[in-house]
């Protein structure tokens, strides 16, 4: 978003994305509808495309999203949550920053 860039849409997978519930507040915190993918390999099946654009498999990143990603469901962010949401983050961007320096 500070870069003037905003996706129109995200893409989830992995452990987090199996729960409709998980996937509804991460929408409304992002403000960004997702969507659940196919495979539940996460970050590996990424890294793996992104292996065939390295080896010239695919042409480019988005190529490779189309060959290999298919999504199974679509989450919209609910709009009284978002406000909720919106209200808590200033808070927060001032506390992280004042607690990452913390010993853990």
């Amino acid at each position: 978003a500070a870069t003037g860039a905003r996706p129109e849409l995200a893409r989830v997978s992995g452990g987090g994305a199996r729960s409709d519930l998980w996937l509804k507040i991460m929408a409304s915190v992002l403000e960004l509808p997702l969507e659940r993918t196919e495979s539940g390999a996460g970050a590996a099946y990424g890294a793996a495309l992104l292996g065939g654009v390295a080896a010239g498999v695919f042409d480019d990143a988005r190529v490779a999203a189309q060959a290999g990603v298919t999504t199974t469901g679509h989450v919209d962010p609910d709009p009284a949550w978002v406000e909720v949401y919106a209200a808590g983050r200033p808070r927060y961007q001032a506390l992280y920053p004042a607690l990452s320096g913390l010993p853990a």
